[in-house]
């Protein structure tokens, strides 16, 4: 078991840079994300 399994985060600016890292990493230990930005990509 991931230390976020189940968990829920809410990445805004998770488009690009550290907020795409982030939303990487989240995803990885198996969170639900959700991902805000500006720009579609």
């Amino acid at each position: 078991m991931k230390k976020l399994e189940g968990k829920v985060a809410f990445v805004p600016g998770g488009t690009s840079g550290i907020g795409l890292a982030t939303v990487k990493r989240f995803l990885a230990e198996r969170a639900y994300v959700f991902i805000t930005g500006r720009d579609l990509k």
